[in-house]
Formats: C-alpha cells, structure tokens, sequence
C-alpha cells in the first residue's frame, strides 16, 4: 500500500540545474561516450563499428582464476611474503602506487626496451586516471594550457576540462603529429602570454586517425619537447597491432632528457574489466624523489589506491607469459590484421576510386580503427537513421576535434567484428551513404 502510494505521488521539482554544476558537464566531450552507448543500447541488432573493444573471442573466465593464484605464487616464491601477509596484500588497501610496479617494468624492459625504476611508476584506474593526474598536477593556474593532436582521443579532452585545463589543437596528417607544428603551436601560445606545459601524444595507431609517426619524426619531436622545454604524454595503447612489420620504438624508449611521461593500459592488450593502467613518470622534482610520487599524492585524495584484485589478476597473466604482453595478445593482433584488411578490401570494393560516391578513407598499418570521410553530414541525426533504417553505427569523428572540423567523417571500428560482420555492416553503411547522398 506504501509503495503504491509512493509510485502515484507527484515527482518533486529539480533541486539542481545543470547550469549551476562544473561547466564540464554540458561539454560534448563528456556526452560522447554516453551517447555512443545509448545508441548501442537502442539498437542491439545493428552491427556496430563504433566502440573500441578489444576482441573478446579468447577471454575464459577459468584465466582469472589461474591467473590470481600465479600471482599468488609470486608474491609467496619471489616476494617472499608469508600467507598472512599474501592475504592482507589482496584483501586489504594497499600501497598508492600499486603492486605490480615490479612487473610492469619488467613488461617495458621486454616488450619496448624501456628502462624504468618500480619507483616511478603508479598503478592507476585505467589510463584515465593518470591524464586525470598528470593534467591536475600540471595545471596551476589559467595561463598553463597543454597541446594535443586534432583529431584526438575524446577521454583526454574530457580529462582536461575536468581539471580545466585549456587544450591546443595540432592538426594531425597522414603521419601523425607533425614536430614543427607543435613548436610552432608553442610558439604562440607563448606570444599570447600562456603557458605550455606538456603535449599529449599517441604516436602508434593514434585514436581515432589511426596515424603513425615515423621514427625520425618521433627523434624531431623529443628534440622539440627539450628545446622548447614542455614534456610528452606518450599514451601507448595501440603499438601491439601492427601489420606484422614489427613496431617501432616508443618516444620513452628514445628519450635521453627525461621529456616523456609515459601511460600504458592493460584495457586493450588484456581485458578492460580489470581497469588497470600506470604512469612512469620518472622526472625528479626538486624536493626529491620522482615525479610520481607527486602523483601519488594526487591519487591518494582520489580513489587512494587501485583494485589489488585487479592488479593481481593482471600480475598473473604478465608472470604467465614472461612479462611480455606482445606474446600475451598475439592472438587478438592477428584478428585486427584480418578485420582490418577485411575492412579496407571491403570499402574499396564498394566505394571503388573514381566512382562518384564521395568516400574516401585512410589506411592504417596497425590499431583499432580507420577514418571514412563521406558526402554527407555525420552527426548525431545521421548516427539515428544509420541505426533505425539501416542497422550500422559508427562514431562522428566532430568528437574528436572538439566542434573544430571532421563533421562529415566518421570513425570505424573493427575490433570486436567477424569478417561477415564487416561485409554486411559496409553493405548497411553503403545503403546509408547512397541514401543520403545529396540530402546533406
């Protein structure tokens, strides 16, 4: 009788405007991802090349288990820690910085030639949580402002207008970031009285372009970052997914004057679920110590410490695959070679060159994704009506220039399909393309 009563009694009036909360949240930047899943959740059936999963073929849930008591076996073997003290490292809060700091630099010695002290890094709640520090921490008043690629990864801009931290775009070529632009972009924000602390860089298979920069780019980058004094983000997702013609060294890897802070994630080599990145920013401050440990600090006030379930479900599979995850996810980079070769074969096939359809598209070497330019506006309404009537969705690319252009590109996303998912979903896209040619 209660709960009906309650059910028919009148809604009260909204106790808060969205006008009088943090501003971030009317940002574009924060809706995306939101919306993205609505749509998705709108319209199961349709093939979707929109989220960037990573391919879900291999997971087995028995793997966690396995994976924890490898994990458990290491702390007991080579930690040397009793039962008691295994029981309160998994169960109980623990150190800030993490406890699998350890592993992971073994990872980066393996996997990118990457030398790194366990004390400067920090195991973070994806590699969301570290642009979320590392932009807080750089940010001490409105003149600090940090560059980063147009188009780029949506999560970074929505990071930095949490911490309202103002974003330079770069245009982004074929080749990724192109080195004399940023320091010319550096170069006027300083005319104009700022302040450039950092750049924020993918330099391998970029989200979304899926541009790569060349070796000697990436030699002319890091001489820019210490002429013009300002560090690199380096965010390094994607550099397992090559082409099969090896990968090239990282910017951390090459730098000799400690300009990188380097972000890994273990969501796409591993399984997102476990939600575990890390930062190495190894940079001393002048009280001493590392730069992480400033962002410890910072992580302390804000989710204190990450999963020791995850961490260690992670530490498992790292120790079950000696510590390389190239050997780890060389099954899942096979799968994005043949969807990606599926994907590019197929779009050529139905949007052949000189055919007048107005599409056009880039061809990555490696990743997730690929960018379709098409003769129509790629928005929001057109996402709908490629949903409803012809059971395809796709990413606006206008998400990634924060409202600067790609207005009439979209991003695809091959990850998590089969082959015959891409030839119908291109098909479904090829019906949406011919159906709204000339309306836009």
């Amino acid at each position: 009788m209660k709960a009906a009563a309650l059910l028919e009694a009148p809604r009260a009036a909204p106790l808060l405007a969205v006008a009088d909360l943090h501003t971030s949240l009317a940002d574009p930047a924060l809706t995306s991802m939101t919306l993205l899943n609505e749509v998705t959740g709108n319209y199961p059936d349709a093939v979707s090349f929109a989220a960037g999963r990573p391919f879900e073929g291999h997971y087995r849930t028995e793997a966690l288990h396995r994976h924890l008591r490898r994990f458990t076996r290491y702390l007991e073997q080579e930690r040397g820690l009793g039962e008691e003290q295994v029981r309160r490292a998994l169960f109980q809060y623990g150190p800030t910085k993490g406890i699998i700091n350890e592993l992971i630099v073994r990872q980066l010695e393996v996997d990118e030639g990457i030398p790194a002290d366990p004390d400067a890094v920090l195991v973070t709640t994806g590699c969301q949580e570290a642009m979320v520090l590392l932009l807080r921490a750089l940010r001490r008043d409105e003149r600090d402002v940090v560059l980063a690629a147009a188009p780029t990864y949506v999560g970074f801009t929505g990071a930095a207008r949490l911490t309202e931290t103002a974003v330079h775009l770069v245009p982004e070529g074929p080749g990724g970031l192109d080195p004399d632009d940023v320091a010319r972009s550096i170069t006027r924000a300083r005319a104009d009285g700022l302040h450039p602390r950092a750049c924020y860089v993918i330099p391998d298979f970029a989200n979304p372009g899926g541009s790569r920069m060349s070796l000697d780019d990436r030699r002319r980058l890091l001489r820019v970052a210490e002429e013009q004094d300002i560090l690199l983000i380096e965010d390094n997702p994607y550099s397992m997914f090559h082409d099969g013609q090896g990968r090239l060294p990282t910017l951390k890897s090459l730098d000799t004057a400690g300009r990188v802070v380097y972000i890994g994630s273990y969501s796409k080599t591993a399984y997102p679920g476990a939600r575990i990145g890390y930062v190495v920013a190894d940079q001393p401050v002048t009280q001493g110590g590392f730069f992480a440990d400033q962002l410890a600090k910072l992580k302390s006030m804000f989710t204190l410490n990450t999963s020791a379930l995850a961490q260690a479900a992670i530490g498992g599979l790292l120790l079950e695959h000696g510590c390389s995850m190239e050997r780890a996810c060389a099954r899942e980079a096979a799968v994005y070679r043949r969807n990606l070769r599926t994907l590019l074969d197929g779009l050529a096939a139905r949007f052949p060159q000189g055919g007048g359809s107005g599409v056009s598209w880039n061809v990555p070497t490696g990743g997730l994704f690929a960018v379709v330019t098409v003769p129509f506006t790629a928005d929001e309404e057109a996402l709908e009506e490629s949903a409803r009537r012809f059971g395809v969705l796709w990413t606006p690319m206008y998400h990634f220039y924060a409202g600067t252009g790609g207005l009439r590109q979209l991003r695809l996303s091959y990850s998590v399909l089969t082959a015959q998912d891409i030839d119908v979903g291109l098909d479904r896209l090829a019906a949406l393309v011919e159906a709204r040619s000339g309306r836009s």
